[in-house]
């Protein structure tokens, strides 16, 4: 499916999903409208990257450990050639070194799967204040 065919709503703050799993992709993207977000997914960070939206992005969730590129991959990709679009986390393989290098990368957080919705939008609401 192309997105840049799905153009978001002047001022819409638009939420990139970047994980595998499409099962955790749908869950995400399901409870991000619910609270009244637009969101868009994505299956790799090379996908998002290649993708005419990603200028878009407000805001980019992105499981840690994906095939290709991962999400720390991402974030040094995105720091060396912006945008600098503020970053959370998700990953069902915690490791404090990964998590360290996440936070230090300028991630706003870090969740350990499986996480209460509630905390997920706590954390989505802090990166979009800044």
């Amino acid at each position: 499916m192309c997105h840049s065919a799905l153009s978001p709503a002047p001022g819409e703050v638009v939420i990139a999903v970047i994980d595998d799993d499409a099962s955790v992709r749908a869950a995400l993207i399901s409870l991000l409208r619910a609270f009244g977000y637009g969101a868009q997914p994505f299956a790799s960070a090379e996908q998002f990257l290649s993708d005419a939206l990603h200028d878009t992005i407000g805001l980019i969730i992105t499981d840690v450990q994906m095939p290709g590129m991962g999400g720390l991959g991402l974030q040094d990709r995105m720091r060396s050639h912006g945008p600098n679009i503020p970053r959370l986390f998700i990953t069902a393989y915690p490791e404090k070194d990964i998590e360290a290098r996440a936070l230090a990368g300028g991630a706003s957080c870090f969740l350990r799967k499986p996480f209460e919705a509630e905390t997920l939008i706590a954390c989505v609401e802090a990166a979009l204040k800044g």
